[in-house]
């Protein structure tokens, strides 16, 4: 039964890729060409041009995601930074500078890390999840697949220790309605960590426009700044 599913599992994918051991349903290594990813672009569910920005909100509660003009060599990769900004009423909570890139070939979009300040009272108090792929044994993850595939699994963040961040691929038809308009055809994902046993969130991103809600956060605007 085994070879069965690792078979069927290889099949699912939508690039080649080998498992970290054949009891392991996580895909945790991702073969692809390097010297090929770029820094911007969009894929189907995730966009990479300088300049596009979404806004999710829940109550005071505020999430902007900001694809900057910058880029940040990783790894070996030059990868595009893209900047979420978390706050509370006009308090400060948490940004992080998130660096991708992406296969022009699948349209995967890889995580190679991230830089995070966490802020409490209004002061900086910690850089804690932070991580870079190729330091301190971190490798990059794949964070969205250009042709996603329901039941995929599959490690966003490899950083032992660190951030370990994996999801579940549980619908690729969802339909959501938010503030910024009704969206179908959406990817969810659920997202554990074994850092944190037991612990699940949810999103979902929709074709064309990436983000759309993040746990009970929901799009209220999205486009270019």
């Amino acid at each position: 039964m085994k070879s069965i599913w690792l078979a069927c599992l290889l099949i699912a994918g939508t690039g080649p890729f080998t498992l970290q051991n054949s009891t392991d349903p996580w895909t945790s290594e991702f073969v692809v060409d390097r010297t090929q990813l770029v820094a911007t672009g969009g894929s189907r569910y995730f966009i990479l041009d300088p300049g596009y920005e979404a806004v999710l909100e829940h109550g005071d509660e505020r999430v902007v995601v900001t694809v900057t003009n910058d880029t940040r060599v990783v790894d070996g990769v030059t990868t595009r930074v893209v900047e979420e900004r978390e706050t509370r009423g006009k308090t400060l909570i948490e940004v992080s500078r998130n660096f991708f890139a992406r296969d022009p070939t699948t349209g995967d979009v890889y995580y190679f890390g991230e830089d995070v300040d966490i802020y409490k009272a209004g002061r900086l108090a910690s850089h804690e999840g932070a991580w870079q792929a190729g330091k301190n044994g971190a490798r990059f993850g794949l964070f969205m697949p250009g042709t996603p595939v329901a039941g995929r699994r599959f490690y966003q963040e490899i950083a032992p220790k660190v951030a370990m961040d994996r999801v579940r691929i549980t619908a690729i038809d969802a339909t959501l309605q938010t503030p910024a308009g009704s969206f179908k055809e959406c990817v969810r994902l659920e997202e554990t960590t074994p850092l944190e046993p037991g612990v699940k969130d949810y999103k979902l991103f929709a074709p064309g426009v990436g983000l759309v809600q993040d746990g009970s956060l929901k799009l209220v605007r999205y486009g270019r700044r």
